[in-house]
């Protein structure tokens, strides 16, 4: 009796306690139910995501890290917008600032790293550097107590250490003829250039290429284009290459350069953004020269506004390959912590109707590699065109939309010049490390070259291809048969020449010059003229 009536109570006790745990989740359940199932939200005033982060401050089980969670959210918020609406950390910020507003703190140097070892290429004029006189080709061995010669140093590392604020100190150790010389440098304000190079390729046909829409690209592009007038320039290679764009306000100026009045340039519109059109005010010098663009898969946003701009109104020929293909309108808003975003607010219109945005996709970041896989960059046939998308230029030619701007004068990638001595010798940057050799032995009397015919001599007493052959065999090992050399040299002289003739005064300009006659797109650019 006794051991039934236990039973029977330990029977009723689990049933109390079931029915307690019951009514323990209920009531859980209840409440969560009241505070947020039964709370009303509309997408269109953010009131979800008001709640939850207000959830958050008010109930989360640990301290919160406000700044950690509002960045993440601002993160996400704009990543579900498009591929360019971006949130921008405050280091990043004033880096991708810093790139377009024409300047930047530093000491006013360009160099490479061909031996582990940085070596100045070109110190920029009345540029801190210079004043303390640092000079090209000197041998950075240390940034103040840090030794970066032949320690593995990532360059953008380097880079960080001699950038800092205008107004700062910083000491940098060179190598200089087998001296060693620290000199103590006051950073200042250095100008990022826009024309990366500029002369005449004969009498009357010049080259010059731009590398960004800066600030101050439309003043750097009116004192080159006013010295090549001065030369003789009739007409105007203009390269665009891999030129990724910049501020929108420098595309236009550029276009009035060529274009007649009330010429249409480009027209924007978004959905809260009303139709905005920009037409030539008619003031260019340059509305006479001939004029061709040069432009591939990596020239974007501004570029592709101009080269859109002189396609559309017959103004000149494109040639090269389909243009990156970015045209939005991007607004910035900044915060107070040195944050900000990059907002979409529109998109960008040839004269002729054609978005330059090329769609979204969800591989939309590995566009570039898809034209490689399809073909697209090694022969027109694979060219990707919208045929439905169908606009007229000034003219009456027949352009197509898509995304991107389609050049008149196609030229693909050329991958017959690859011999595998050439690619062994790029793998080891062999020719980047002659070329320092060569500067080495011949430091003083390349110094002194500051015309191309000068230089034009020196190669005459200096013969680079046996001596490059010599070097890549001694040095790494990297041999040729003759037929494999004869095959190469072509391709190869022009670069050798034109890394050593960097070293001259006349930089970026003589590694262009000697460059271009390795260059397909130039040689095809020529014979539309």
């Amino acid at each position: 009796m006794g051991d039934k009536g236990n039973g029977a109570a330990l029977r009723i006790l689990t049933l109390v306690l079931a029915f307690a745990l019951g009514a323990m989740v209920a009531v859980l359940y209840n409440r969560i139910g009241e505070s947020t199932r039964g709370v009303k939200v509309r997408y269109e005033d953010w009131a979800k995501l008001n709640i939850v982060l207000d959830e958050i401050s008010k109930k989360y089980v640990d301290t919160v890290d406000y700044a950690a969670v509002t960045d993440a959210a601002v993160s996400a918020a704009m990543s579900a917008l498009d591929p360019h609406s971006v949130y921008i950390p405050p280091v990043q910020l004033e880096a991708s600032e810093e790139d377009l507003a024409g300047n930047f703190d530093g000491i006013g140097i360009q160099f490479n790293v061909p031996n582990d070892t940085a070596i100045v290429l070109e110190v920029i004029p009345g540029g801190p550097a210079e004043k303390v006189g640092l000079q090209t080709g000197d041998r950075i061995l240390k940034v103040d107590d840090k030794v970066i010669a032949g320690a593995g140093f990532p360059q953008d590392d380097m880079v960080k250490l001699m950038k800092g604020p205008a107004g700062t100190k910083v000491k940098i150790t060179v190598g200089r003829a087998g001296d060693v010389i620290p000199f103590d440098i006051t950073r200042g304000r250095i100008p990022i250039r826009s024309v990366d190079a500029s002369f005449m390729l004969d009498s009357e046909t010049a080259y010059l290429r731009l590398t960004r829409f800066s600030r101050n690209t439309i003043t750097e592009f009116k004192k080159s284009t006013s010295s090549l007038v001065s030369q003789g320039m009739r007409k105007l290679i203009f390269d665009l290459r891999d030129n990724s764009g910049g501020y929108f306000d420098q595309a236009i100026l550029l276009s009035e350069e060529f274009l007649p009045k009330n010429a249409e340039i480009v027209y924007l519109e978004g959905l809260h953004h009303p139709r905005e059109d920009y037409k030539a005010d008619g003031k260019g010098k340059l509305k006479d020269v001939e004029l061709i663009v040069l432009i591939n898969e990596n020239s974007a946003s501004s570029s592709e506004i101009f080269a859109g701009a002189i396609q559309d109104n017959d103004r000149g020929t494109l040639v090269g390959r389909r243009t990156y293909g970015k045209g939005l309108v991007q607004e910035p808003v900044y915060f107070t912590d040195g944050s900000g975003i990059r907002l979409t607010v529109a998109r960008f219109y040839t004269p002729s109707g054609r978005c330059i945005q090329k769609p979204y996709s969800d591989d939309y970041a590995y566009d570039i590699y898809k034209r490689y896989a399809s073909g697209e960059v090694f022969s027109r046939d694979s060219l990707h065109v919208d045929t439905t998308d169908v606009h007229k230029t000034l003219l009456g030619r027949t352009v197509y939309g898509g995304g991107g701007i389609v050049p008149d004068v196609f030229v693909p990638v050329d991958t017959t010049r690859a011999t595998k001595f050439y690619a062994q010798c790029n793998k080891k940057a062999t020719q980047m490390r002659f070329a320092s050799r060569m500067f080495d032995r011949n430091r003083a009397e390349i110094l002194k070259i500051k015309d191309f015919k000068a230089m034009d001599t020196f190669f005459k007493s200096h013969p680079v291809l046996p001596a490059f052959r010599s070097f890549a065999s001694s040095t790494d090992g990297i041999t040729a048969t003759n037929d494999e050399f004869a095959e190469t040299s072509p391709y190869l002289e022009p670069q050798l020449k034109a890394l050593i003739a960097r070293y001259s005064q006349l930089g970026e300009d003589a590694f262009y010059k000697y460059y271009l006659p390795f260059d397909d797109v130039v040689e095809a650019a020529l014979k539309e003229f």
